[in-house]
């Protein structure tokens, strides 16, 4: 974890330079520290691990790392409270010494624990919704440097549950876990055309079910988990290495830059890739599946939408991709998640299926994630808080219901606006 007055995210997208940066070891220090910026007039922006490729977490004041705050702090059976500054493939590997695991992960382990659930990380399946959803109860710092525990018995619960870094500084987090089970990997490639017709019986069939497609052709990857009771197909060494770390990695990298320096090779790299694909199913722990390492670095945007529009917004993404002055390196991943009750949750209140476009690190995107966002936004889309997008809170507003709910909260808990940046005053207004 660097401490130097200079980041960078993940993605490189997002730079930023703080005037200090604050590395507390305590939930006491935490609260000192913004009780001091709230009365000085500072800002203070907790950042994460910089797996956001929005600006959520650029701080140009004061920067707040919460890498000390990364322990366990308690097991109550199936309750578990860890320091928000945990990381996600931590977390995993401490419920695993204790028999438990996350429900449902993304297909990353990087995020920390606060950043994960702030944002709306989610994996996919229709009996699960975002990270947030597992969350039973938070402990925040708020913005005038008050420790406040938020449970369900709280009015509060709603909002700070998915909080997107505008309510206090999370510190500590309690989940609720499931007893350690192993997922049956199944994943082919098939034609889109299939994947599409079969898509209803498929989410109803499996416990999580994702799909991508190749642009530039007809073909799809479709991967299904589905909890099994023992583990009696591990993946090969050689296997786990060849298909995740060689060729997702090590030679995807090699196609993404031929093809950033030579675009009118990317099609043909497309389709060669996905007539590559080769079907393998494996049963391994269940964190080990959902997750996978990503090397190969890019920008995104994610869009949730009704699940009902899905024909409608990928239909419209070849004709996007053929009009645009650039090639698309990189395959569109397609999520699916049932309804929650957080406020600013993506999947507040209904079925969702989620659309995320990608692009190679250094190459350009903004054509094509704003010619996407014109497709999701009439549709009642909402935007991933960690992805790229374009919305401000007056667009915001009519795709949340609860939007102005949240902000009374906030109103409550940071009236100083202790924590905001540009990118909360445009998502939610100043």
């Amino acid at each position: 974890m660097t401490t130097s007055l200079h980041w960078r995210n993940w993605g490189g997208n997002q730079r930023s330079v703080a005037a200090e940066v604050l590395t507390p070891g305590t939930v006491d220090e935490v609260a000192a520290l913004v009780k001091e910026a709230s009365v000085t007039g500072h800002k203070v922006k907790a950042v994460g691990s910089g797996h956001s490729f929005t600006a959520i977490a650029v701080a140009d004041d004061r920067r707040l790392l919460l890498h000390r705050l990364g322990e366990l702090v308690a097991v109550d059976g199936e309750l578990v409270t860890v320091q928000a500054g945990m990381p996600l493939h931590r977390l995993n590997r401490v419920l695993a010494e204790h028999g438990l695991a996350m429900p449902n992960l993304g297909d990353i382990d990087q995020q920390t624990v606060a950043g994960a659930i702030s944002t709306g990380t989610h994996g996919s399946g229709q009996a699960y919704s975002t990270l947030a959803s597992c969350v039973e109860a938070v402990t925040l710092v708020t913005g005038t440097g008050a420790v406040q525990r938020i449970d369900a018995g709280s009015p509060l619960f709603p909002a700070a549950r998915l909080g997107i870094g505008a309510l206090g500084v999370l510190v500590e987090v309690t989940l609720r876990c499931v007893p350690a089970f192993t997922l049956l990997a199944d994943e082919r490639p098939l034609p889109l055309s299939e994947v599409l017709a079969g898509l209803d019986e498929e989410i109803a069939g499996n416990d999580h079910l994702e799909f991508y497609w190749y642009p530039y052709t007809d073909r799809a990857q479709l991967k299904r988990n589905n909890k099994v009771a023992v583990a009696d197909r591990p993946l090969s060494a050689f296997r786990g290495w060849l298909d995740d770390e060689l060729l997702a990695n090590t030679v995807f990298q090699g196609a993404c830059r031929l093809g950033r320096a030579i675009p009118a090779t990317v099609p043909a790299i497309s389709a060669v890739a996905a007539r590559a694909l080769t079907a393998r199913t494996y049963t391994d722990r269940s964190d080990r599946v959902f997750c996978t390492p990503r090397r190969v670095r890019f920008t995104e945007m994610e869009y949730e939408i009704p699940r009902e529009c899905l024909g409608e917004a990928l239909g419209a993404l070849p004709r996007i991709i053929e009009q645009l002055p650039f090639k698309v390196q990189f395959p569109v991943e397609v999520r699916f998640t049932g309804p929650d009750d957080i406020w600013l949750s993506h999947g507040y209140g209904r079925d969702s299926a989620y659309i995320a476009v990608h692009q190679f690190s250094g190459s350009p995107y903004e054509p094509y994630f704003r010619a996407f966002e014109a497709v999701c936004a009439p549709l009642g889309g909402r935007p991933h808080w960690g992805k790229l997008h374009y919305r401000d809170a007056e667009s915001l507003r009519q795709a949340y219901p609860k939007f102005d709910d949240f902000r009374a909260v906030r109103d409550e808990l940071d009236p100083g606006r202790v924590f905001t940046n540009a990118y909360l005053d445009r998502v939610l207004g100043s």
